[in-house]
């Protein structure tokens, strides 16, 4: 099944790169596998960019595995700085909650929440992230991220080389 599954998805234009291609099929073909993909909300609707990883995770429920939409209402509250040439305006936390609400309603049109091993979850990172508080997070989390890294990325490059504008600490941390 995994490999018609992956037959479909190339004929689709869908793949562009698949890690240890080779032992994907079997691992696949092992059990019921997790799909995650994460939605963040920045408005209170999902955009049209929302739409082929919303049907990947349906390809992939209707192949036996279970879809794991996040809502990331701790990531909404900060707003994800990838290629904006400036800061994103930070929304209160009432405003991102009804839009985390509403994006969820919109996941729950794509899949099914009641097909036994491979029903559907949706999540929201606020809710494990909510209660972290400043120190845990340096001593616990922070460690395990490399600076070299981030700043190697290019969006993030893109924002420290433009002129006049720089990056904030809570974008980078994004």
């Amino acid at each position: 099944m995994s490999s018609a599954l992956l037959d479909d998805l190339r004929a689709r234009g869908l793949v562009f790169q698949i890690a240890g291609e080779a032992d994907l099929p079997g691992w696949l073909d092992g059990g019921v596998r997790t799909l995650y993909c994460g939605f963040d909300p920045t408005a209170d609707s999902l955009h049209i960019g929302s739409l082929v990883p919303l049907l990947m995770l349906r390809r992939f429920q209707l192949a036996g595995h279970k879809p794991l939409a996040l809502v990331g209402g701790a990531t909404g509250l900060i707003g994800d700085p990838s290629f904006k040439a400036q800061e994103r305006q930070l929304n209160t936390p009432e405003v991102v909650d009804g839009w985390v609400e509403k994006i969820k309603t919109q996941v729950c049109r794509f899949i099914d929440f009641d097909i036994g091993e491979a029903s559907a979850e949706v999540v929201n990172n606020l809710d494990w992230t909510a209660n972290l508080d400043v120190l845990t997070f340096l001593r616990d989390i922070g460690k395990h991220f490399s600076i070299n890294s981030m700043i190697q990325k290019e969006s993030v490059k893109q924002r420290i080389e433009r002129e006049g504008s720089g990056i904030s600490y809570t974008e980078f941390t994004y």
